[in-house]
């Protein structure tokens, strides 16, 4: 099998794998529902009292409301994906094999994530958006294009989790348990992606630090390709721009990391 092949099929894998999770995936469909209902009401008393504020009129902030809630599980703002399986797989020792084998560990994970990303973005994105669409007035495009933008943004968004992640669960071999990093790494999520509000209404400094985190490329950015807000190229490169130093960083920890089984190994 060749390599593309071998990562395609590790992908449609990780897709059917959490297409197993019925009961699961319905619940979350409803838990995300009824979380976008309370967000929706919270933000229509706050842009009937600040109207525009953070360059969002109230039909943009109810969009933004429901497409957060769309990605959630899909860039995996609050974790959940394969990282947890991984620092398992490290301090267990297993990850020795992993290693061993003709497959680089970076992208087994990385396709394995995306399979995982595409389910969550059709077995749980659609309908809270489409929910969000018939009971709200929102600002969402016509045009099949800005959907396309969109979509590139949201794959990008993914690679820069990804990347977030996997250097989270890499800590685990220096720390054998990657949980405090993990936290770490959760917290950050909510606050910075913009899961609990646009980045666009925090203030000076502040809003300048967070719109410049990488955390920041999992749900505002693709939201303001959608909205209009921001132009395209300027958010894919800045997204490529974290997902390159990201991804370079964790091969490079991979790499240390490989040495380091090896010498124990020897």
């Amino acid at each position: 099998m060749g390599t593309g092949r071998l990562y395609a099929a590790v992908a449609v894998g990780g897709f059917r794998r959490y297409a197993t999770y019925r009961t699961a995936t319905a619940a979350g469909v409803f838990t995300n529902t009824v979380f976008g209902l309370i967000l929706a009401y919270i933000f229509i008393a706050l842009w009937d009292d600040r109207p525009h504020l953070g360059g969002y009129d109230q039909a943009q902030a109810l969009s933004y409301v429901w497409l957060g809630q769309a990605l959630l599980m899909v860039v995996a703002v609050m974790g959940g994906g394969f990282e947890d399986e991984l620092i398992e797989r490290i301090r267990t020792g297993d990850i020795a094999i992993d290693l061993y084998r003709p497959a680089d560990l970076q992208l087994w994970w990385l396709a394995q994530d995306m399979g995982r990303a595409l389910f969550h973005l059709l077995g749980r994105g659609v309908v809270p958006l489409a929910f969000g669409a018939f009971f709200f007035d929102l600002a969402l495009p016509a045009n099949p294009l800005t959907w396309l933008a969109f979509l590139v943004a949201v794959v990008l968004g993914v690679a820069v989790s990804f990347a977030i992640r996997f250097l989270v669960a890499l800590s685990a071999f220096w720390l054998m348990d990657g949980a405090g990093v993990a936290q770490l790494a959760f917290i950050a999520g909510i606050f910075c992606s913009g899961m609990l509000l646009p980045l666009n209404v925090f203030p000076g400094a502040l809003g300048e630090l967070v719109r410049a985190l990488p955390w920041s490329s999992l749900i505002q950015a693709p939201a303001d390709v959608l909205l209009g807000t921001a132009d395209p190229l300027d958010t894919y490169l800045f997204q490529a721009a974290w997902a390159a130093g990201l991804l370079a960083a964790g091969r490079l920890l991979q790499s240390v990391a490989t040495r380091r089984v090896v010498v124990q190994g020897g």
